[in-house]
């Protein structure tokens, strides 16, 4: 979001590497090989989506939403494949996705923090961060003082999808599923707790600490709906006006200045 694209296809690629590393949980490589196997899905999947946004000159929407289509009609085809074997979340995923230390912290943690701190720091800290920030305020002033931004933009897809996949192990073993569509529910709320926090849809502004905020503002809300007993199609309206919403206020704001 921060170079003014949304990625459609994170939900499907995290469903997707859940899905395949547990299909191949009694493999001769086991759950390292399919651990291995299914980022590297995830990889190639973010790559193709870069190639097609910064060589191609595609709109990341149409680029994205195209590959999650790919990725779940491959993950259609496998789960058809793999179907006799069974499938089933592997032990050391429901360790990390639902495990506790001292019974009190959650294991997911051992996971979730070392990318804050990564991506945090590459943000604020490192070039690559800085030209993320340039190429969303303006592409072609970007582009005209030196910065490749294809390149920029290829890397960022890969990265996006190899997160999307971290993300996709550490649910599956939290919610002892694995589906094709295990995270599809959770993209509109991915996309609000961005907004939420302050990252514009257009790019160039906002970062990933006011996204954790927005993704526990999000969690408390949807909290609340659960107690109230909304079901789950009345969380996405509210999500989906959350977006509409903040982003029609941001847009009057930054029109007005």
């Amino acid at each position: 979001m921060l170079t003014g694209g949304i990625d459609l296809s994170v939900s499907a690629i995290a469903s997707m590497v859940g899905f395949v590393t547990a299909t191949m949980i009694h493999s001769e490589g086991g759950v390292a090989q399919g651990i291995a196997i299914s980022l590297a899905a995830a990889a190639l999947a973010g790559l193709i989506s870069g190639i097609g946004v910064g060589v191609f000159r595609v709109h990341p929407l149409i680029v994205t939403l195209g590959m999650s289509f790919v990725v779940l009609g491959l993950a259609n085809v496998w789960q058809l494949q793999s179907v006799q074997t069974g499938a089933g979340v592997p032990d050391i995923l429901r360790t990390i996705g639902s495990g506790l230390q001292f019974e009190m912290i959650p294991n997911s943690l051992i996971v979730f923090v070392p990318v804050v701190v990564l991506i945090l720091l590459m943000l604020r800290r490192t070039g690559y961060g800085r030209l993320l920030y340039a190429i969303g305020d303006n592409e072609t002033a970007a582009r005209l003082s030196g910065a490749r931004s294809w390149q920029v933009l290829i890397v960022l897809y890969v990265m996006s999808a190899l997160l999307a996949g971290i993300a996709g192990l550490v649910l599956s073993g939290a919610t002892n599923t694995a589906s094709v569509s295990l995270a599809d529910q959770l993209l509109l709320p991915s996309v609000a707790a961005a907004v939420i926090g302050g990252t514009s849809i257009f790019g160039g502004r906002g970062g990933y600490g006011g996204t954790i905020v927005g993704a526990l503002i999000l969690t408390v809300l949807a909290a609340l709906l659960t107690v109230l007993g909304l079901p789950e199609p009345t969380r996405q309206i509210v999500f989906g006006a959350i977006i509409v919403a903040v982003a029609a206020a941001y847009t009057r704001v930054t029109g007005e200045t």
